[in-house]
Order: C-alpha cells, then structure tokens, then sequence
C-alpha cells in the first residue's frame, strides 16, 4: 500500500518549495519556483499574490505529475510562509492590493506616532506606559521601523485609504494562503502576535486584547478569528481542490510563519535546542518554557505551535539577501560568474572562488545591513558594504568577505540570543539555502566558535516542518517523535587555528557599526540613531 502522505509548502520571499512528505516523515519529493519582489521608493517591497498562487499551483501540480504517490494519498496540507506581512483581501478572500512585506517600511512615520509622545523610555522612542502595556501582554511591540503589520496597517489606513476602507480581512501571509484554500479567515495563535494586540501570557489561551487593538490602530473587526496553532481549519474548496491537482477530502492545517516551521524542520522543538536559519534574512532561534523580552537587542519569546511553549525570535534583515544582491548588482564575471549556468550554477561559481581566498578574506569586511537591521539593533538606517578594500583586494576576497560577514553578523545575533536564554548552545543545526553551502557551514562554525550540524536537504526544512505540521495535527506524529526525523547530514567543528583572525574581524564589525551608525542615521534619515545596547557601548 502507498503510505499515507502530506504536503507542506515554504512560501519564502523569493517563491515556493513544495514538499511530499509521509505522515512520519519521509520525504519523497519536492519542487519550487520563484516570484518576484517589487522594490519601491521610499522603502516599499511588494509581492502579487497572484504570483505566489500561480507559483505554489506549477510546483504542486509537477510534483504530483511525477507520480510518487498516488494523488488520493494526500491527506493533509499546511502552508508556511514569510510572516509579518499584510494581505487586505475582500470577504471572499480576494486580495485588494499588493500584499506588503515584512520589510516593506513606509508605515514606520504612523507606528512613530502610536507607540511614542508624552513620558519616553530614554534611547527608545516609545512612550513609556505604552511600551509597558505591550510588553507585558505580548512580549514585544510593533517596531518603530514599520516593518510589521502595525506599520503596514498604518500605511495602507493613511496612504491608501480606498484598500483600507474596503478590506473585510487584514491577514498575515500564512492567513491568506489559508483563506485561499479553504475559504476562511483564520488566524493561528503564533501568527497573530506580530500584530502586537493579543495577550499572549498564557500558551494556549491566546486571545485578542482590546486596549491593545486600541494602541496599535487596528480595526477589531478586520482582524481574523484565532484559532489554536497545528489545528485542522477545514478541507479544500472544491474548485482549489481542482485546480492543485487533490481530492477536496484533503484537510488544511493552519499556516504558521516560515521562523515556526524552520525550527520544526531541523527537529529543534525541545526547550534550548538552536537552530540556525539563513535565506533571505537569518535567525537563531530555540523554544523555551516562559515569555520573556529583552528591549536593549530587540529579542523575544512569543507563543509556538508546540504546546505550552514559546519560541525565541531574533531575526536579522539581509543574509542571503546580500548574495543575491551581489549577483544582480555586480557585473558578470565581476564576481567569478558569467551568469550562463543560471542561478544555483553562479552560487556554486561563488563558492568556489570564495574558496581561493584565505579565512578572514585578507582583512576585507563585509557589513550585511543592506536594508536596516532588527537584532540586535533596531536601526532601520544603517547600510552595508565592504570595508577595508585596497589596491590588492581581489574578486575573491571580495566574495567570501560577504559569506563571511553574513557569518559574523549571525554571531552578534547568537551571543545576544545566548544571553536571553541564560546558557550557550551546544551547537546549532544549521537549515535553510545558506546550509547547502560547505563553505559557509565551515564558516559560521569557525565564526561562531560552535559546532554546526547540516541538516539534511538544508533548504527544504521550513516545508518539511509544514507537512510535519500537518502530520501532528492528524494526530499521525508526536511532538515527541519530530526531532527523530531530521536527518544530520555532516557535523562541522570550529578550527581553532582560525579563531583569533575571525575574533578581530568580529571586534571590526561592532566597531564599524558604533562608528558610523550616526553617520547613516543623519544620510538615511532625521531620525535619531538607534541606542546601542548596554554590551556594545
């Protein structure tokens, strides 16, 4: 008999990975495509959802062609994708503008104004009784960037009223995927929450919070129902049903956030288990038994899809990010690449050449904060580049100085996530595009002085978690089981012959923020610099 199968798809910001999996686990299949990203002025970055469904549908459809399964085995789906968006769709789940990204940041002038004015914390900029309010409520608070749905609700009630007044649903991305499917507007507990208006004391028992609508200029009546994370929302449209290529008896699981579904793919659901995450954007991240916030470095616990835990989030804007600007932005052959064999072929071009050049990139830094950065510095102002480049500098020290300050960034953002949790990690499993690369695995070891163990199909990890998800949700596998169906493909240790060249490349890289942050605030913006937290200073 054909084992009994899920779906999971990862809808990232640069397209969909669909996944096959069994309801224990096994992966059989996969396939992706990619959509693009409207880049606008004054910070704006935009996707259709119409290109996202188009994307998800060729993927599903060819991976159900190759007939691994037979399509009436399918019996669940579970949509994760990049969070902290915003979808104004109308009653029947149609989209009414572009959907805005997480780092999408024109709303940040209106969030200014809600969270600040009267008694501030000093070096915050957010009103001091409000800051307390949400803090103790939720763990968080919408960010002065605008980068949430807060700052993107208050774009779209200020800057495009005519959506605003019209939407029946604000949703998240996961949500919308979810109506899409199934035709209901539902939020998951661990979805909601960058809407900074639930009380999310209590794991579980999450729910929406008057005062906290009020504070973060939201319409009660456009927010979705909650509904419990990894729980059954129905059953496939008919017509959608139709159109992927499923039976309408498949069920659908609500859709969580991809930083969810990237821990749950790398097995790391016990309390203290990292894992570290680089595609577009990086994290580390791990569960823990309580909610807790740290305001100085902008890290929190919010509630998870496993029961009764939090999970860590501390999420850095650009790594990945950074590699593809440095193939559409520098000149073919520039950066060792002819641009012939495609994408995945000039990746593998840049690793290569990144590889001729010697640990520390003969001293040339990369600074990744291409657009802002949130953790541990919330500063939507300061920019990257390379520094230290002389006469000498070649392609590729060029190159490998850019893995290599992804990897010494995701170490500022380590030693604060460490702090937060009380206790360093034993290792981290590494997942995500960034983990197929050798290099980088090597690299982020040294870097950050910890062991680091490759997942298996690094890339496909938040769409494993997705289906893992759904496999939960039938009651098919235990929470207990998950860590035991990610396979470790190699473990890499640190080398300590390299240890004190990646330290002093580190001590640069902090320095090179508190030396010019000022500099970036007074080009970028008139806004005050973002305080540098009490370690840094």
């Amino acid at each position: 008999m054909a084992p009994r199968c899920v779906v999971g798809v990862d809808l990232g910001t640069s397209g969909p990975k669909v996944a096959l999996v069994t309801v224990d686990g096994r992966l059989l299949g996969h396939e992706r495509e990619r959509v693009p990203v409207h880049l606008l002025p004054g910070g704006g970055a935009e996707q259709d959802p119409d290109d996202w469904w188009r994307a998800v549908v060729t993927a599903l459809r060819r991976l159900l062609a190759r007939d691994l399964v037979p399509s009436r085995d399918v019996v669940a789906l579970c949509m994760s994708a990049q969070w902290g968006g915003l979808v104004p769709v109308d009653a029947a789940g149609r989209h009414l503008h572009r959907a805005l990204l997480w780092m999408d940041r024109r709303g940040a002038p209106y969030t200014r104004r809600l969270a600040g004015g009267g008694l501030r914390v000093p070096g915050t900029g957010y009103n001091a009784r409000r800051l307390r309010a949400w803090l103790s409520r939720t763990g968080g608070a919408p960010t002065l960037t605008g980068k949430d749905p807060v700052g993107q609700a208050q774009f779209l009630r200020h800057e495009r009223p005519e959506v605003h007044a019209a939407a029946r649903w604000l949703l998240d991305v996961p949500e919308y995927l979810t109506m899409r499917l199934t035709g209901r507007a539902v939020a998951g507990h661990d979805t909601a929450v960058l809407r900074w208006c639930t009380d999310n004391r209590t794991p579980g028992a999450v729910r929406y919070d008057d005062r906290l609508v009020r504070m973060s200029g939201l319409d009660p009546d456009k927010l979705p129902p909650l509904v419990p994370p990894a729980s059954v929302v129905g059953t496939l449209r008919p017509d959608v049903a139709a159109e992927l290529g499923l039976g309408d008896h498949v069920r659908v699981v609500a859709g969580t956030g991809d930083t969810t579904a990237a821990a749950v793919g790398a097995g790391a659901v016990r309390d203290h288990t990292a894992h570290l995450y680089v595609g577009t954007s990086a994290w580390v991240s791990c569960h823990v038994p309580r909610k807790k916030t740290d305001v100085r470095t902008s890290v929190a616990s919010l509630p998870s899809v496993v029961p009764g835990r939090y999970w860590v989030a501390a999420v850095q804007d650009v790594a990945g990010r950074a590699i593809d600007w440095l193939l559409d932005t520098v000149p073919d052959g520039a950066a060792g690449t002819d641009g012939a064999d495609g994408a995945d072929g000039a990746l593998d071009r840049l690793n290569a050449l990144a590889a001729t050049a010697p640990p520390g990139s003969n001293g040339v830094l990369f600074a990744p904060w291409l657009n802002g950065e949130r953790t541990p510095v919330d500063d939507p102002t300061v920019r990257g580049g390379w520094f230290n480049v002389s006469v000498t500098t070649t392609r590729a020290d060029l190159v490998r100085s850019v893995f290599e300050g992804i990897a010494l960034n995701a170490r500022w953002l380590n030693e604060s996530v460490e702090r937060f949790t009380g206790r360093p990690f034993p290792h981290l499993t590494f997942v995500g595009g960034g983990a197929t690369s050798l290099l980088w695995c090597q690299a982020m070891a040294d870097v950050l002085d910890r062991p680091v163990r490759q997942v298996a199909d690094p890339v496909l990890a938040n769409a494993r978690g997705a289906a893992l998800l759904a496999a939960v949700a039938l009651g098919e596998l235990d929470w207990r089981d998950v860590p035991d169906t990610v396979e470790i493909a190699r473990e890499f240790t640190p080398d300590p012959a390299q240890r004190r060249v990646h330290d002093d490349a580190y001590a640069t890289l902090r320095a090179l923020y508190r030396r010019t942050r000022r500099l970036y605030a007074k080009i970028n913006s008139a806004e005050p610099p973002a305080p540098i937290p009490e370690n840094d200073r």
